[in-house]
């Protein structure tokens, strides 16, 4: 891709010097034709007077030209479309590439720093190298990521307490302070208190 942008930099300045030297023979041919006709002018005062077959030799000569010189311009004009069009298509891939790099180093950033919150919170995981304490707690609140039936299910969970009082599938939100039952047993009651 280097060695093809490099090229394509290469052709398009060869193109544009093309151009400035079409320019340059354009603008002697405007200088030449000033004086063709300031020398014819001098000449006319002196009474000199050149044959009308040399004015028609000289402006069919100058007319071809002319129209060497535009059909000149016009190819190298389109050479240089063509060129910048490629370049523009190169940059414009180079743009994504770069988009693409930045993306990616966001999204490592901040997995980084998830991890560092993750690890602030819940402690080192390489601490615990064998089953970190939290894993199992993590993975069951994270599922929904990673899954589209465990999405499902769990919204079919939250979903049974968003129906009316009277639904089969589920409850609603109770409106007041749900109060504990009494203790079981002695043991549970001990550890109410």
């Amino acid at each position: 891709e280097q060695e093809l942008k490099a090229a394509a930099d290469s052709v398009l300045s060869e193109v544009r010097k093309k151009q400035a030297d079409t320019k340059r023979m354009v603008d002697v041919l405007c200088a030449l034709e000033k004086l063709r006709k300031l020398r014819k002018e001098a000449a006319g005062r002196k009474g000199v007077c050149p044959p009308p077959s040399a004015d028609e030799a000289f402006e069919n000569q100058v007319e071809s030209l002319k129209t060497l010189l535009k059909n000149r311009t016009e190819l190298y004009e389109a050479e240089e479309r063509a060129l910048r069009v490629m370049l523009e298509g190169e940059q414009e891939e180079e743009r994504k590439r770069e988009m693409e790099k930045k993306q990616k180093k966001e999204r490592e950033k901040l997995l980084q720093q998830k991890l560092e919150i993750d690890s602030k919170l819940f402690g080192d995981p390489d601490e615990f190298p064998l089953a970190h304490l939290l894993q199992p707690f993590r993975e069951y609140y994270l599922q929904a990521e990673h899954s589209v039936a465990a999405l499902i299910q769990i919204r079919h969970e939250w979903d049974q307490y968003l129906v009316p009082a009277d639904h089969p599938e589920g409850s609603c939100i109770p409106p007041g302070w749900v109060l504990p039952s009494h203790p079981t047993n002695d043991t549970w009651a001990t550890a109410v208190r």
